[in-house]
């Protein structure tokens, strides 16, 4: 891909992201640029990544054909005040931020700017994350699929109706905590009866990722993948009992309610 790609803050999920675009050489190193509030974060990534940094947004702005705004959502406005008459003409904006809508970007920038929304999650970290994604009509198709490039080369990419991305946190942005919450309890488990907590981490965390692949690679439903491990009578199908009895699906479905719901609100 022949394009420069901006990234106006170099904070955690930035640095996953250029990692998997560096890592996957879809871009040459020198077409990244990246901007950051302080002369310590620039080094690190500058020394990490071999990409340009600049301590100024307008720096970013001018060179970038993608530009990514990895800022947190309150600062969208100001950062958008700062550069939107930098950019160019045919620039590509990305936000990464939960409750920025394309619209909010539209008018921010007061044209018919190409926008693209997003949400990626932490697994980007280590080259598995999933992201929705969603543009407004400005965006061609063959647009569109450089966008889902860049984002394929650190996890997955799923496009969504805009209508649905505030539903999106609950189901993929903050659910990886959820995970956490359950490989920790797990593993909790697995030392109350005797297993070292390092090891009992290992296996937790494995069953998971293993389960996982299950069911992104069978196809085969989730409800008959676990109904393939409960034997008749046996240790499974008891604690699936149990997971039952204390409201396992409703809780963790009451959680992902109340995640969209403060989604909603930072809209």
């Amino acid at each position: 891909m022949n394009k420069k790609i901006g990234f106006i803050g170099a904070g955690k999920m930035a640095q996953a992201m250029i990692e998997g675009i560096v890592k996957s050489k879809l871009i040459p190193k020198e077409n990244i640029i990246a901007s950051a509030r302080t002369e310590k974060t620039l080094e690190k990534i500058k020394h990490k990544y071999s990409i340009v940094t600049s301590l100024q947004n307008k720096d970013v702005a001018r060179a970038a054909d993608i530009l990514i705004l990895a800022v947190k959502p309150d600062l969208h406005e100001s950062v958008i005040e700062e550069i939107k008459s930098e950019i160019k003409q045919k620039a590509i904006i990305v936000t990464i931020a939960a409750g920025i809508t394309l619209k909010d970007i539209e008018r921010a920038f007061g044209s018919k700017i190409r926008a693209v929304r997003t949400m990626p999650n932490t697994p980007s970290l280590v080259g598995e994350g999933m992201s929705a994604i969603c543009a407004n009509d400005y965006l061609s198709e063959e647009e569109m699929i450089e966008v889902e490039h860049l984002f394929n080369t650190f996890g997955q990419t799923e496009r969504l109706e805009e209508k649905l991305m505030d539903a999106v946190p609950a189901i993929s942005g903050s659910s990886p905590a959820y995970v956490y919450m359950l490989i920790e309890a797990m593993a909790d488990g697995g030392v109350r009866q005797g297993i070292p907590r390092n090891k009992a981490y290992r296996l937790a965390a494995q069953a998971v990722l293993g389960a996982a692949k299950m069911v992104l690679e069978t196809g085969l439903h989730p409800g008959e993948l676990k109904d393939d491990v409960c034997t008749p009578g046996g240790a499974t199908i008891e604690a699936v009992e149990t997971l039952e009895k204390e409201h396992f699906r409703g809780s963790v479905m009451a959680a992902m309610e109340s995640c969209s719901n403060k989604a909603k609100k930072l809209n």
